[in-house]
Parts: C-alpha cells; structure tokens; sequence
C-alpha cells in the first residue's frame, strides 16, 4: 500500500491498518516465532479481519433490539408434581449386588 491508500483507509476505517511490526509484537506476547513468509501471510489476513470487523462496527444497528438469543427463549419443563417413585424392593432385586439394603459397589481407593 502506498501512504495515500493508508491515509484514506485510516480516514475511512479508524485507526492506521495493521503493520508487520503489529503482528511480531503480538507474536512475541504470545511466544509464538514467525518466519518471514508467516509474518506476511499473518499480517494480510489479520488487516482482512479487522477491516470486516470496521465495516461491522460501521453498521446502524439503533433500530434493532439488543438480544441474548436470536430465537425466542421459553421453558419447556414440565411443572413438578409429585408421584409414586419406584419400588425399592423391585430396584433392589434387578441390581446385580445389595447390602443392607443398599446397591453395593466396590470400594474405590484412593492413590
């Protein structure tokens, strides 16, 4: 880009578009090492994201109504209400171990 492209962008956009040096700053806060090739391909992708991400913060949105869920949200739970539960005797008899009345498992030891 040519520092008249760069000024206009920057006039139209907001901040100055991302530089080389921006993507090894953040490169090297994140510890990540770059090759030159990388730090070109990163730098053309990353000015590609932030540009849509201008042209989105550029949209009037004012007539839209904030929301948490783009559908509409309602419960779908029964009510509780209370009810026979099963037979302990019956649970009890279909498990493969009991003691004291109780389903047995075995003991876990700790490490």
């Amino acid at each position: 880009m040519t520092s008249g492209e760069e000024g206009g962008h920057a006039a139209s956009r907001g901040p100055a578009p991302l530089s080389r040096d921006d993507v090894i700053h953040v490169a090297n806060l994140a510890r990540l090492t770059l090759d030159e090739n990388e730090v070109d391909l990163f730098t053309a992708q990353l000015r590609t994201v932030l540009a849509h991400a201008a042209d989105v913060a550029a949209l009037d949105l004012s007539h839209l109504v904030p929301m948490a869920h783009p559908l509409p949200v309602e419960n779908v739970l029964r009510p509780d209400e209370p009810r026979p539960s099963l037979d302990r005797g019956e649970v009890l008899a279909a498990a493969p171990s009991v003691e004291d009345h109780r389903f047995r498992v075995p003991r876990i030891e700790a490490p």
